[in-house]
């Protein structure tokens, strides 16, 4: 059995075996590693639907929420919606996942507008990049997902789950 450690998550060819709570700590070396975040964090995900993307430029927000897609067996090919703001995904195993871009956006007034609170009481997966821009309308309960870039390349992923 092959087994890599990721933190606290270890998986190999056949079982995901998750050791995982509410606040974690990742270093990904590889998008080898990186996808079976993915995956343990879709199987661990908890009943928070708003999972808020946090990260510089770069840093492979797009990157974790197309293998997170992926995981979740969405087909269709996914891409950060920096124009339309919003892309739908249909999903195999959890319906719709909603992916929001909201670097564009100037102001609560423009989330509101595009109809960001019906989304997130949706009760679908929402995905979100550059949640810092609407903060006050984000709720309460959901998962924070922190990407820095690491001067050698690897990324840190801190996942902070809030109920």
């Amino acid at each position: 059995m092959n087994i890599t450690n990721l933190g606290t998550i270890f998986v190999d060819q056949t079982n995901v075996i998750s050791l995982f709570d509410m606040h974690k700590t990742f270093e990904i070396q590889s998008l080898d590693e990186l996808s079976a975040l993915a995956q343990n964090l879709l199987i661990d995900r908890g009943e928070n639907r708003i999972w808020a993307f946090y990260g510089a430029m770069g840093a492979g927000k797009t990157t974790l929420i197309k293998m997170l897609c992926e995981a979740a067996g969405v087909l269709q090919q996914v891409s950060s919606p920096t124009f339309n703001l919003i892309n739908e995904y249909e999903s195999t195993q959890l319906g719709i996942i909603y992916h929001f871009d909201l670097y564009r956006l100037n102001s609560i007034e423009d989330a509101l507008n595009i109809g960001a609170e019906e989304y997130f009481h949706s009760g679908n997966l929402c995905l979100l990049e550059w949640p810092e821009n609407i903060e006050p309308l984000l709720p309460n309960n959901r998962r924070n997902v922190i990407i820095q870039v690491t001067d050698h390349g690897s990324r840190i992923i801190k996942i902070e789950d809030h109920e």
